[in-house]
């Protein structure tokens, strides 16, 4: 069963969309519209828990359950996303080093904008080879904000 809320924070309205009780999706949205938003569970509670703590500066690990979809690569992405440490980066050639596919940094950088779950698994944590920033599904802004609630200087 899917369920879904709005959730303010400070990168403005996300949509969060809940299946089977894990967060499936996160969803950037530009103003909340007519979003639907079903009655709040206890696992979409704990979502909105670990979201308000680490936006506070208080949470650098996620204990939620996640349903995360994929292709097998798309999954080996995500998983080497998840062990990137809080306030810590990686390039986009190091996670393809990292998952076996040295050469496939451009296949990486295609993965991690089709993270369902950006936030929780830390596509923000990515840069490019030369130490800049590097696109961001949510928009360059908020890749920004987010690096900088875990103490990086982008």
């Amino acid at each position: 069963m899917e369920k879904r809320t709005l959730y303010h924070c400070d990168l403005g309205f996300l949509e969060i969309v809940m299946r089977d009780r894990m967060l499936a999706e996160i969803v950037f949205l530009d103003r909340p519209g007519n979003h639907k938003s079903d009655p709040i569970e206890d696992s979409m509670r704990q979502v909105i828990q670990e979201l308000d703590e680490y936006f506070a500066g208080q949470r650098i690990t996620f204990s939620m359950k996640v349903k995360l979809t994929g292709t097998p690569f798309e999954q080996k992405v995500y998983e080497a996303l998840q062990n990137i440490p809080y306030g810590e980066t990686r390039s986009y050639k190091e996670i393809a080093e990292q998952i076996g596919h040295p050469k496939a940094f451009r296949a990486v950088g295609s993965a991690n904008r089709k993270n369902p779950v950006p936030i929780v698994v830390p596509c923000h944590r990515v840069i490019g080879a030369n130490g800049k920033l590097a696109g961001y599904n949510g928009g360059i802004e908020k890749k920004i904000k987010l690096l900088a609630i875990e103490g990086i200087n982008a």
